[in-house]
């Protein structure tokens, strides 16, 4: 199987510059069934409340496989909770204004195509791909995303952001193999282009500054703490132009420990 051509098959290039077909291949996705927990998942990422930002990438170009599949399969619940989500946002009636609903329907597709990608090349390793857990987007009641159209966008932002930084971390566990490496930047890369387009959306800019999300509630700083940092390889990136166009000059990663934190605040 050809893993690089997997996202070519199922995503469609257009983006965000069409109407898609109502769903067309979404309502095709196997449910993989509501009994996996985050306890459950194969991750080996250590505690979920840990704090530190330091990149997870090793000194190492090549990451031993159990590294990489570890990534992948967190990546994999990664883009189960967003495929999900935008999913559930796109049945709901009457949630997403007319408008906005061709750019959401065309993140969804490319959600699906990740999914299906990280399963397929999970499978080639050998590996079997975490099921899907039971996800609750209301994060135990603290969000009503599928009833405020505002919450909705404040998560689809978070999930976004949160995605492009944990791909970054794990990219020296992914470095092993090439052909996944490449199709893990060009997921990235995609993601990166997600969470841009939402926060614009959302009358934010489309890079972050310090660690401030913008106009995003203090139950998502998680999501952007680290994002200050002006310190790169030792350069001082607020020497020109002031520490909050300094910091967004280079984005942080978050490790996976930090990004599996984040995702079971939304699984049952």
């Amino acid at each position: 199987m050809n893993l690089l051509n997997i996202l070519d098959k199922l995503s469609d290039d257009k983006f965000f510059t069409t109407e898609t077909s109502r769903l067309g291949s979404l309502s095709q996705l196997r449910d993989f069934g509501k009994k996996a927990a985050i306890a459950s998942i194969p991750l080996g990422l250590g505690s979920l409340m840990a704090t530190s930002a330091k990149a997870e990438t090793p000194t190492s170009s090549l990451a031993p496989a159990s590294a990489l599949t570890d990534a992948l399969q967190l990546a994999l619940i990664l883009e189960y909770l967003e495929d999900e989500y935008y999913r559930t946002g796109l049945m709901t009636s009457g949630l997403i204004p007319a408008a906005d609903k061709g750019v959401f329907q065309q993140i969804a597709q490319h959600e699906t195509a990740h999914v299906a990608f990280l399963k397929a090349a999970i499978s080639s390793l050998g590996e079997t791909p975490g099921l899907k857990p039971t996800f609750d987007f209301t994060a135990g009641g603290n969000f009503q995303p599928f009833t405020d159209y505002q919450q909705f966008m404040i998560l689809a932002q978070a999930f976004e952001d949160t995605g492009v930084r944990a791909y970054k971390g794990q990219a020296g566990n992914v470095a092993s193999n090439k052909a996944i490496l490449q199709a893990a930047l060009q997921i990235h890369s995609v993601e990166a282009r997600h969470a841009s387009k939402v926060r614009r959306m959302r009358a934010n800019k489309g890079w972050i500054e310090l660690k401030n999300g913008g106009n995003m509630p203090a139950a998502t700083d998680a999501v952007y703490a680290g994002e200050e940092n002006i310190t790169q390889a030792g350069f001082n990136t607020s020497t020109l132009f002031g520490a909050a166009a300094g910091s967004a000059s280079f984005d942080e990663t978050i490790t996976g420990a930090q990004a599996t934190a984040i995702a079971s605040l939304f699984i049952a």
